[in-house]
C-alpha cells in the first residue's frame, strides 16, 4: 500500500512572522540608538534650511591669457571646487557657473564651511623648482653679498625614496646664481635641468648682454623683495611661468628665493596625504607621482645632489610661494614630502587641493553674501503642512475604505518613517547626506509609494475571500501575487531615482537620493512589518471572523459561496460488486 502524500501548505506558507518582526524591530532600536551615540538626533540640514555662505568668484586673466576663460576651463574649475569642498567633508555644497566668467559656491553653515571658503578658490598651481639663491626675506643691499639665509632642510633618503627633512645652518648666496639661472633659458631644453649644472661648469658660455640686463633686473628685484609684507608676497608670486626664472617668498615670509624654471609640474602628482612624522614630531604631505612625474623627479633631485649649498634645494612653490626648500643629496624617485610649519588642519587642506587637482584658472572673490534659513524655512514649513495634509486624507481614505486594516497601513507608515528619519540622521556624519526642500519632496512623495504596497497586498487578500477563500488562507495566497507586483512597482521608482540622481546635479540630487531611499525602506517594511503582522491579525477573531469594522467582511465585499471538492463515485463493473 502507498504511503499517504503529504499535504503541502499553502502558496507563499505562514512561516514565522515574529522573526521578522523581531529582525525590523532590533533595527529600528540600534538605528535609533546610534542616531544618539553618534550625537545626531536630527538629519543634517542643506544650505536652503540652515543658512551658510555664498561666494561669487570672478575669474582673471592673466596678461597674454585672456582666452583662457572659456567654458571648458570654468566647467573644470567647477568640477575641481566640488571634489574639494566633497573631501573636505561639507555636504550639500552647490558650485555652478554664473554667465560667462563667475562662479557661484553656496556652502551649509557647519564646521567645515570656513575652511571650504578658503580652500574652494585656492589656484593650487604646484612647481618644483631649483634654488639659485636665498636670503632673508627683509630688503638686502645687494644679492651677492653673503647673507644667512632661512635655515634650509637637508635631505637624506628614506627606504621609500622619500626626501626626509632636518633643519641645517643657513646657506650663502652666490653671486653668479641669478645670471647663470637666466643663461639657461636661451638653452634648447624647454626645461632648466641644466641651470644648476651650469653653474659649476667651466665651459658654460658667457650670457649675452640681454641676459645680463634681465639678470641685473632680477637681482634688482630679489633685493628689493620684502617678504615681510603679504601684499609683496603676492606681487612677487603674480604672472610667473613655469619656465622663466623666478623670485618668490617663502609661505611664512622669513625668508626669499630667486628659483630656476620648474623641472617638474603639479599635475604630476598622483595622490597626496597629510601625516605625522612621530620622529620629527611635525606634520608633513606625502606625495606620489606619476610615471612621467617620477622620472622628471628623478632627473632634477640627481642634478641637484651634485650642488653646492643653496643650488642643492629644490624649491616646493604652491601658487608662487615656497612651501618647501628641501636639501638633496641623492637621487630620489617616486615620491616625495612637503614639510614646513605645517598644524594638522594646514597639512590636511594642502594634501587635498593637491590630490584633486589645480584650477585652470586664477579666480578672486567677488562677493560673500550669508545667506539666512529664514525663506527656507517658511518654504519647509508649507510643505511639512502639504506633506500632513496629504497624509492626513491617506489615512482618511484607508480608514473609510480599508477600515481595520488601516491600523496596519498605519504601523507600517510609523515603521517606514522611523526608519527614514534614524538612517537620513546617521547619514548627515556618516557620508555628509544634508536634508534639503527637493530631499523633503522626495520623503513626502514616499509616502504615496508605500500605501500603494500596501493596498496592493489588501486588494490581493480581498480578492482571494470574493473566491470564498477564509482569511488565513486568503492572507498566505495573496502575498506571492502581491509580492511579484510590489517588487515590479518599486524596482521602477528605484530606476527613475538613480537615473534622476546620476544625471542630474545639486538639490536635484537631494530629491533623487531620498526617492530611492525610501522605496528600498518600501519593500523591507513591506517584507519584515506589513506581512508578518498581516499574519498575526488573521489568527484573531476580529479580522477571521470577517467583523463588519475589519475591512474584511465577505458579505460586504460580495464572497461567493465557500470552495467544496465533490468526490467522484465510480460505478462499479463487477455485478457482485453491485
Amino acid at each position: 500500500m502507498a504511503a499517504p502524500k503529504k499535504s503541502r501548505g499553502p502558496a507563499g506558507g505562514q512561516g514565522r512572522p515574529g522573526r521578522s518582526l523581531a529582525l525590523i524591530l532590533i533595527a529600528m532600536v540600534a538605528l535609533t540608538g546610534g542616531m544618539f551615540l553618534a550625537d545626531q538626533p536630527t538629519p543634517r540640514l542643506g544650505i536652503d534650511l540652515a543658512g551658510g555662505t555664498s561666494i561669487t568668484l570672478e575669474a582673471k586673466s592673466e596678461p597674454g591669457q585672456e582666452s583662457a576663460i572659456n567654458k571648458t576651463n570654468m566647467d573644470t574649475a567647477v568640477q575641481i571646487m566640488e571634489r574639494r569642498v566633497n573631501g573636505l567633508g561639507v555636504s550639500e555644497a552647490e558650485v555652478q557657473t554664473q554667465g560667462d566668467r563667475n562662479i557661484i559656491v553656496n556652502i551649509p553653515k557647519g564646521t567645515n564651511s570656513a575652511q571650504a571658503r578658503e580652500q574652494v578658490g585656492t589656484t593650487a598651481k604646484l612647481y618644483f623648482r631649483p634654488v639659485l639663491t636665498v636670503a632673508q626675506g627683509t630688503p638686502t643691499p645687494t644679492p651677492s653679498a653673503s647673507s644667512s639665509g632661512k635655515p634650509s632642510p637637508s635631505a637624506s633618503t628614506s627606504d621609500k625614496g622619500k626626501a626626509s627633512t632636518t633643519p641645517s645652518a643657513g646657506a650663502s648666496t652666490q653671486g653668479r646664481a641669478v645670471t647663470d639661472g637666466l643663461k639657461t633659458d636661451t638653452t634648447p631644453s624647454p626645461k632648466a635641468s641644466g641651470s644648476a649644472d651650469a653653474t659649476a661648469s667651466p665651459s658654460a658660455s658667457a650670457p649675452s648682454a640681454a641676459d645680463e640686463a634681465a639678470a641685473a633686473k632680477l637681482q634688482k628685484q630679489f633685493a628689493a623683495l620684502d617678504c615681510s609684507s603679504k601684499a609683496s608676497r603676492a606681487a612677487a608670486a603674480r604672472g610667473a611661468k613655469p619656465t622663466d626664472t623666478v623670485v618668490a617668498c617663502s609661505s611664512e615670509g622669513d625668508a626669499k628665493y630667486v628659483l630656476g624654471p620648474a623641472e617638474v609640474s603639479g599635475t604630476e602628482v598622483d595622490n597626496a596625504k597629510a601625516g605625522f612624522d612621530q620622529q620629527r614630531g611635525m606634520w608633513i604631505v606625502n606625495m606620489e607621482f606619476t610615471k612621467k612625474g617620477s622620472k622628471e623627479f628623478q632627473t632634477i633631485t640627481k642634478k641637484l645632489s651634485a650642488q653646492q649649498s643653496p643650488q642643492n634645494q629644490f624649491a616646493i612653490a604652491l601658487d608662487g610661494e615656497v612651501v618647501s626648500a628641501p636639501q638633496v643629496n641623492t637621487t630620489l624617485s617616486g615620491s616625495a614630502e612637503i614639510s614646513g610649519s605645517f598644524t594638522q588642519q594646514s597639512a590636511e587642506d594642502l594634501a587635498n587641493v593637491l590630490s584633486y587637482g589645480a584650477l585652470p584658472l586664477s579666480f578672486k572673490e567677488a562677493s560673500v553674501t550669508t545667506v539666512t534659513a529664514a525663506l527656507g524655512g517658511e518654504q519647509l514649513k508649507a510643505g511639512l503642512i502639504a506633506g500632513a495634509i496629504g497624509l492626513a486624507l491617506v489615512v482618511i481614505y484607508l480608514v473609510a475604505y480599508y477600515r481595520g486594516l488601516a491600523l496596519i497601513a498605519l504601523l507600517s507608515l510609523m515603521a517606514s518613517g522611523i526608519l527614514t528619519y534614524t538612517i537620513m540622521s546617521l547619514l548627515g556624519p556618516a557620508i555628509g547626506f544634508a536634508l534639503n526642500l527637493p530631499a523633503v519632496c522626495g520623503a513626502i512623495v514616499a509616502i504615496g509609494i508605500t500605501a500603494d504596497s500596501f493596498i496592493v497586498y489588501f486588494e490581493r487578500i480581498r480578492d482571494e475571500i470574493r473566491e470564498g477563500r477564509t482569511l488565513r488562507p486568503a492572507v498566505e495566497r495573496a502575498w506571492p501575487r502581491a509580492r511579484r507586483t510590489i517588487l515590479v512597482s518599486d524596482f521602477v521608482s528605484f530606476l527613475a531615482a538613480a537615473v534622476l540622481f546620476v544625471v542630474t546635479v545639486g538639490k536635484v540630487q537631494g530629491f533623487a537620493f531620498t526617492l530611492g531611499l525610501t522605496t528600498l525602506l518600501d519593500v523591507v517594511v513591506v517584507f519584515l512589518f506589513t506581512k508578518p503582522v498581516m499574519t498575526l491579525m488573521a489568527r484573531r477573531k476580529f479580522f477571521s471572523s470577517g467583523h463588519p469594522w475589519s475591512g474584511l467582511d465577505p458579505k460586504r465585499l460580495g464572497a461567493k459561496p465557500p470552495l467544496r471538492r465533490s468526490r467522484r463515485v465510480n460505478a462499479p463493473t463487477d455485478p457482485k460488486e453491485a
